[in-house]
């Protein structure tokens, strides 16, 4: 299939602050109010389930401090989605163990969000799924939603191991642990993997710490070379796999739900499928932007020993992602010529993380937008 280009999208007449991750068979959008998970289920049904919406301390909104806070925030509750879309992806229920027939629902059934971390869920028949827009969101349409309770479908009871015991009364723990290692395996992939390759090969070159700052700038713009080819290669890698180029379609489909809500055009698969599956707010045009930003930082603070190196650039990792973070919020809310350089080259690499998506996963995006866009247009604004 054709893709198509951003350009050959529809004007965007908005810039929303909806955005969203790739799961095991489905999404997860977060709106400036609410977020939401939907995944299509075994039986084909799609399963649309509110979550806690984390609060954000006041370093949120401090320039150049806040992108590391909402990062490491957004990362607890991608990866308390990813488990619960797992869970769905082999064949568990909700966790009351009831699926729910499709039935038309409003904005005013929501439920409040429970707080320990799961939310509501409903089961969503795409069947006789209503096509929605922006504007019928705004009036209180949502997802289907069935009566809670009914249809109950009780599963054997399983012995609960100690470790699962562990796991339910520290899940909040957990995720937060979860969340801090997979930013640590980022940052020794790419920030301090490629530094100490640069400072084994500089002892075979002419380069010395000693000669003055350009030789300096020319060993960061070698380290930086080295971070960009290791980035590249681990997407690459990845897209050969069969499970993640699935996740890689889902991705495309959120990309391409959000281009067709800041569009003004109504949700519908028919609407949404033309858009580009590139966003110049996406993940990988923001780690990507790490990686530039991390060259240019690191050549002000100079080369050292190869322990030095990697404890420094590991302390200016959170100042790195905060200045990536206003850049990509600059380049998201402009369209000149500057923004579209600098938002560039993200776009062509995301090349390498989406995939046109299929219809079905059209629907699912869908089902996992509408519960998180505001009813006032005002507590949108990016």
């Amino acid at each position: 299939m054709k893709r198509n280009r951003p350009e050959a999208a529809a004007p965007c007449v908005k810039k929303t602050t909806i955005g969203g991750q790739a799961l095991l068979e489905g999404l997860m959008m977060v709106g400036p109010e609410s977020a939401a998970m939907a995944v299509r289920l075994p039986d084909g049904s799609i399963r649309v389930e509110t979550l806690p919406k984390a609060a954000l301390p006041k370093a949120a909104d401090i320039p150049f401090v806040r992108g590391s806070v909402r990062l490491f925030k957004q990362l607890v509750t991608g990866v308390r989605a990813l488990l619960r879309s797992a869970e769905f992806a082999e064949g568990e229920g909700s966790p009351t163990d009831t699926e729910t027939p499709g039935d038309p629902g409003t904005q005013s059934d929501r439920a409040g969000t429970p707080a320990d971390g799961i939310g509501t869920s409903q089961d969503v028949d795409t069947a006789e799924q209503p096509q929605a827009s922006a504007s019928d969101t705004a009036e209180g349409a949502q997802a289907p939603a069935g009566p809670a309770g009914s249809a109950a479908t009780k599963r054997p009871e399983r012995k609960e191991s100690r470790l699962d015991a562990f796991l339910g009364r520290h899940s909040d723990a957990m995720m937060i642990v979860a969340a801090a290692l997979g930013i640590l395996m980022s940052v020794v992939l790419f920030i301090l993997l490629p530094n100490f390759l640069a400072s084994f090969i500089e002892q075979f070159t002419p380069l010395s710490r000693e000669n003055g700052f350009g030789n300096v700038v020319a060993l960061n713009l070698f380290e930086g070379l080295i971070r960009i080819i290791v980035f590249v290669a681990y997407l690459a890698l990845a897209s050969r796999m069969k499970d993640i180029r699935r996740v890689w379609m889902y991705h495309g489909a959120e990309h391409k739900t959000i281009a067709c809500y800041e569009s003004g055009q109504p949700l519908t698969v028919e609407n949404i499928r033309p858009f580009s599956t590139r966003h110049p707010r996406c993940g990988t045009a923001f780690l990507f932007l790490v990686l530039m930003v991390s060259i240019l930082v690191f050549s002000f603070v100079g080369w050292y020993g190869r322990l030095a190196n990697l404890a420094i650039r590991l302390a200016l990792v959170p100042l790195v992602a905060g200045i990536a973070y206003e850049i990509v919020r600059w380049t998201g809310r402009r369209d000149g010529l500057l923004s579209r350089i600098v938002a560039w080259p993200g776009l062509r690499l995301q090349a390498l993380t989406t995939r046109e998506p299929d219809d079905a996963m059209l629907e699912v995006a869908i089902a996992a937008t509408l519960p998180v866009i505001p009813l006032q247009a005002d507590a949108d604004r990016w």
